[in-house]
């Protein structure tokens, strides 16, 4: 990983770019974050643009504390801005430099491609992130053995048909590296695949 923070900005600034040329509709398709549309993962990641640490400790003492809760109540309001500000936000050097509490670059990065991912898989579009940041991000998720989404990895394998890139010993799931980054993030492609939980 040479340069996460660059790879980060390259990745919501080419998400932004994607969205900006897009129909308007795109913004109401689903993605693969279960139950969102295209408006609320770009709402739920730049969140760091629109709440200081303050605000955010503040909505997560409303969702009692529980992360999962407090992305679905501030993606379902803030999605409901409008497209040009979205898109401001995906290009602000605010959120190009954010890293999550405890995650650090890496953690930023996977947070960036992960999501961007959950965008271009769901409409069928090339991924916006650098190459070497998805490989970079199939790395972290291996080097846990998918435990971060409580993926089960015993007895697989993952090529990257695109990349090369494979990991593991067994039955072979192959698929472009940006759809393996998701499988690992515990996404369901448009195809039906999913990898096993836990």
């Amino acid at each position: 990983m040479t340069d996460p923070q660059s790879w980060v900005a390259s990745t919501y600034d080419g998400l932004a770019d994607l969205l900006a040329s897009a129909p308007e509709d795109t913004w109401d398709a689903p993605t693969l974050c279960e139950g969102w549309q295209v408006r609320h993962v770009v709402a739920h990641v730049a969140m760091p643009v629109r709440l200081t640490p303050e605000q955010f400790g503040a909505e997560m003492a409303a969702a009692g504390g529980d992360f999962g809760v407090l992305s679905d109540t501030v993606a379902a309001r803030d999605a409901a801005l409008p497209v040009t500000d979205q898109l401001a936000a995906l290009r602000s050097p605010r959120l190009h430099a954010w890293e999550p509490p405890g995650g650090g670059a890496a953690g930023a990065l996977s947070h960036a491609v992960i999501h961007s991912l959950d965008v271009t898989v769901g409409l069928g579009r090339p991924s916006v992130a650098p190459p070497d940041a998805v490989v970079a991000v199939l790395d972290q998720l291996t080097a846990v053995d998918g435990a971060f989404f409580g993926i089960e990895l015993s007895g697989v394998r993952l090529e990257a048909a695109d990349a090369d890139w494979s990991w593991g010993s067994g039955d072979v799931v192959r698929a472009d590296a940006g759809s393996l980054v998701a499988l690992l993030g515990g996404r369901t492609l448009p195809d039906g695949r999913s990898l096993p939980r836990g």
